[in-house]
């Protein structure tokens, strides 16, 4: 069975094409990414603009086309936090199937947790024991915490690392080196909508293995000495509070601009690395947390390994 999910976030429009069926390792067929940033597309009027709707409407109808030149069985498309965020999301959506024929399924903060959290299970098997999972997208954070492959908690917080540029940096956003007194208000931010879910997840019982997923947390590795993609996805890498802090210091004082210079860092996606450094570490000191294994599944494949759970009944 050849399955397309199409996942609409905050960051990137992102088509995952894979063969599967139930019981097997989903293998990937194809992979098509547009990096629309739709949140940066949301003014303060919480209103996704023309231009922004524009590049949505444009991008879905060629992961569609593409979807059917790769033979898909089925296909399922889904939007996440800008989406569901916007005011006028849902006058969005319905243009969207009016011109496109796509139905988005808008998913809840909580779903992006525990279907991201599924993944991260399957990856690292029953070994890993009670499993602890955080996920920085562009416009919130997920975490979830449970010894099955349903967590026991799951959160979202509204700390993307978009989101937090455009609130908190906006020199960063422009090019350049971010403020420094704008970093520590927005550690501050962080801290105080973290510590209540910190006491839900602690109150679950210490985890056994901490994991990350999410391109921000596979950026901060990399700039902190992990294997580049090219190692392929079953390197082991890891993200420790250490290295995290010090790279927090580094982004602090370069232009984001010469940040997407360096190796593993996408140039769409520079200007957001001392907002998500800053939200990672924060969540890290917070948990108590000295390091993560990083995750190469995420969001998408949750929603593939679901829907394979749900063929002949199961």
């Amino acid at each position: 069975m050849r399955l397309g999910v199409l996942d609409v976030g905050s960051n990137t429009v992102h088509l995952l094409v894979v063969d599967a069926h139930r019981g097997a390792h989903p293998t990937p067929m194809h992979d098509d990414r547009w990096a629309l940033h739709l949140a940066e597309h949301i003014g303060p009027d919480e209103v996704l603009s023309r231009v922004g709707e524009k590049a949505l409407l444009q991008a879905v109808q060629e992961a569609c086309d593409q979807a059917e030149k790769q033979g898909c069985d089925e296909f399922m498309a889904l939007a996440t936090s800008a989406i569901r965020e916007a005011r006028n999301g849902e006058e969005v959506l319905d243009r969207v199937r009016q011109s496109t024929g796509v139905e988005l399924r808008v998913l809840t903060g909580e779903d992006e947790a525990r279907l991201t959290f599924l993944a991260v299970r399957r990856w690292f098997g029953w070994s890993a024991g009670r499993l602890l999972v955080l996920d920085i997208g562009g416009g919130s954070l997920e975490l979830a915490v449970g010894i099955d492959e349903l967590p026991d908690v799951a959160v979202s917080l509204p700390l993307g690392a978009g989101r937090m540029t455009r609130r908190f940096l906006p020199d960063a956003l422009a090019g350049g080196r971010p403020d420094l007194g704008a970093l520590a208000a927005l550690d501050r931010h962080a801290v105080d909508l973290l510590e209540p879910a910190v006491e839900r997840l602690r109150a679950a019982g210490p985890p056994d293995l901490v994991a990350a997923t999410s391109k921000t947390f596979r950026t901060l590795a990399r700039l902190t000495g992990a294997a580049p993609s090219s190692a392929g996805i079953r390197t082991p890498r890891e993200l420790s509070l250490t290295g995290l802090d010090q790279l927090v210091r580094f982004v602090s004082r370069i232009e984001s601009g010469a940040l997407a210079e360096l190796p593993g860092v996408s140039a769409s996606r520079a200007h957001q690395v001392p907002a998500g450094a800053t939200v990672a570490a924060a969540s890290m000191r917070l948990l108590d947390v000295p390091f993560v294994r990083i995750c190469p599944w995420a969001l998408r494949e949750g929603v593939i390994l679901r829907r394979l759970d749900s063929m002949e009944g199961a």
